[in-house]
């Protein structure tokens, strides 16, 4: 039987518990922990990370996280699933994406116990849960005003990763290499297997995207064998690789498309115009593919990033 110690404390089979990983104070000297839930079936199984906010002002992921640990259905009945709903506490608090620093803790792996607090959150997580954990669904948005369709991000050279992306089951699934200095990439180098997961944008509840989370969630513990259910086919599109349609002139932004859309090469995806009335420029689309990312901004500058378009064919 695998022996689970997380933070000094032994996880027995068939044991829930609640441990709080005590990380630093803020100026106020109130105490900052980092709250771990377990959940461990009786029978042995994989160990599955579900984890959110690790950047703090994407509620999305916060919120899916809590959900599946309020619901019963996501108690294994094997292996342990670990729930960390909120990763960076700091950059929740300030509706940041970044700690008080300004450093990025998903650039900040494998940390330093000595570093900025994004190193010192790195480095608790790379030696007390990324050696207990075998997979784990780190859940992302887009960024400010910027939104995310429903997709898993994955190294395609990761079979084992596809296999579970594949099992996820979202709309889009994007060929996305390792990124250095990444939660997903230290996980990987100890042969750990993290998928992304990007829905909605950031400082917004997105219902669906929140939903689109669990239930792939869901699909992917029911194909590990974890909890008890039944596979529903879902068609998912493999995207190969994607690029952002930018702004050619600044004003006001007015997308034609939806997200998750599928464009044509050529097709008109939106218009910039001015506000005078006096020009307005239409943005087309060089590939086709599908649209997996959106700006909701109105007001855009030259070279802003407007409509992510996945690309599946020529």
């Amino acid at each position: 039987m695998k022996e689970i110690v997380i933070n000094g404390v032994r996880i027995r089979p068939g044991q829930s518990l609640n441990i709080e990983i005590a990380i630093a104070r803020l100026p106020t000297h109130t105490l900052i922990d980092l709250p771990v839930f377990i959940r461990r079936a009786k029978e042995d199984g994989p160990v599955v990370l579900l984890s959110g906010g690790v950047h703090g002002d994407e509620i999305n992921g916060i919120v899916a996280v809590r959900r599946m640990l309020e619901e019963e259905v996501i108690n294994p009945i094997k292996g342990t699933i670990i729930f960390i709903p909120l990763v960076n506490v700091y950059g929740f608090l300030s509706n940041s994406r970044t700690f008080p620093d300004g450093r990025d803790l998903n650039r900040s792996f494998p940390g330093s116990k000595k570093g900025s607090l994004a190193s010192q959150i790195a480095f608790i997580l790379t030696n007390d849960i990324i050696p207990q954990i075998d997979y784990g669904i780190d859940i992302h948005t887009g960024g400010r005003m910027l939104s995310n369709y429903p997709q898993i991000r994955v190294d395609y050279k990761d079979k084992k990763g596809m296999e579970l992306a594949k099992a996820f089951g979202t709309h889009f699934i994007l060929n996305s290499p390792h990124i250095d200095k990444s939660f997903r990439k230290e996980a990987y180098k100890r042969r750990k297997h993290i998928l992304v997961y990007e829905g909605g944008e950031s400082m917004r509840l997105d219902d669906y995207a929140v939903e689109e989370a669990i239930l792939g969630t869901k699909r992917m513990l029911i194909h590990l064998g974890m909890i008890e259910g039944q596979l529903e086919a879902r068609h998912t599109i493999m995207v190969k690789e994607s690029s952002w349609v930018r702004a050619k002139v600044s004003g006001i932004f007015t997308a034609s498309v939806k997200l998750g859309d599928e464009v044509k090469k050529g097709q008109v995806l939106a218009k910039i115009s001015d506000p005078y009335g006096q020009l307005k420029i239409p943005i087309k689309a060089t590939n086709n593919g599908f649209v997996v990312g959106l700006n909701n901004n109105p007001v855009v500058n030259s070279g802003d990033a407007l409509v992510h378009v996945g690309k599946v064919g020529d």
